[in-house]
Parts: C-alpha cells; sequence; structure tokens
C-alpha cells in the first residue's frame, strides 16, 4: 500500500469513479464529526492546518511522480477545507443536524465555482500550495456563511 496515495485520495475516496471531489468531501465531514465527538473545534482547526502543511509537501512529491497537477484523486484538500468550515461554524451537539449539511453545501459550492480571491489561488498558484490554498480558503467561507446562516435560523426561524 502507498502511504502517499493513501493519505492524498482520503482512504482512496478520491478514486471514486464519479464526483471524487464530492465524496472525499463527504468522507471528510463524516471523519470530522467523528473527531468532534472527542475533540475541541480549536483542535480540529489546528489539525486541518497541520494536515494542510503535510499536504503540501506530499501533494509537490506525488504531482512530480505522476506529472499532473491537482489531479480529481487528490481530495485531501477537500479534508482540509471541510474541517475549516466545520471549525469555524459553531457546530455542537445541539446544531449538527443542521450545520453539518449547510457546511457541506456551502463548502462545495465554493469548491466548484472557485468564487473571487478561491479562484484566483486555484488559477495562478502551483503546485501543493495551489491545491490546498483554494480549498482552505473555500473552507474559511463555507464556515463564515454556514456561521451566518446558523444565526438567520435563530433569529427568524426557531
Amino acid at each position: 500500500m502507498n502511504i502517499r496515495r493513501f493519505f492524498l485520495t482520503v482512504g482512496y475516496s478520491g478514486l471514486s469513479p464519479k464526483a471524487p471531489g464530492t465524496v472525499g468531501s463527504f468522507v471528510a465531514l463524516i471523519l470530522g464529526l467523528f473527531l468532534l465527538e472527542f475533540l475541541h473545534t480549536s483542535t480540529l482547526f489546528l489539525l486541518s492546518l497541520l494536515i494542510t502543511v503535510v499536504a503540501i509537501k506530499q501533494i509537490n512529491i506525488y504531482e512530480e511522480e505522476v506529472g499532473i497537477h491537482d489531479g480529481s484523486e487528490i481530495v485531501i484538500d477537500e479534508l482540509a477545507g471541510m474541517w475549516i468550515a466545520l471549525s469555524i461554524c459553531g457546530i455542537n451537539s445541539e446544531n449538527v443536524l443542521v450545520l453539518a449539511p449547510l457546511a457541506f453545501i456551502f463548502f462545495r459550492i465554493f469548491d466548484i465555482y472557485k468564487p473571487s480571491v478561491i479562484g484566483k489561488i486555484d488559477r495562478d498558484v502551483k503546485g501543493g500550495l495551489g491545491v490546498m490554498g483554494d480549498d482552505v480558503v473555500a473552507g474559511v467561507f463555507a464556515g463564515i456563511c454556514t456561521a451566518g446562516s446558523w444565526q438567520l435560523i435563530e433569529k427568524f426561524i426557531l
């Protein structure tokens, strides 16, 4: 088993024949929710930063081996972005059933459409930093949008 490939594909979830980014994001969501049963959100945030730093180097090596930039099988960037979104949004045991799907949806929207600085990073930054950078920023945007949506839900619906 190639441990680098296992890591970059998040347990081979990135090898899904259809929508590997969405599958990787969903696996990341489930793993993140599991970890939040035992860890504080700030710890999940720090873990995502650590994974980002490690992934940048590993992606650089992998891209040199395979000769492809940002291959669809690489979904460790989705994991980092999803965990950042979960860390920022204010998720807890009382709102998890609302915030988890919202964070997932917002993250996928930002990751797919790449508005603003997310698209600029995706286009202009090369190597592992580019692969990870756009998803980290997408995670920040998704976390903020999820938190804002929760505030609106609490104020006007609950």
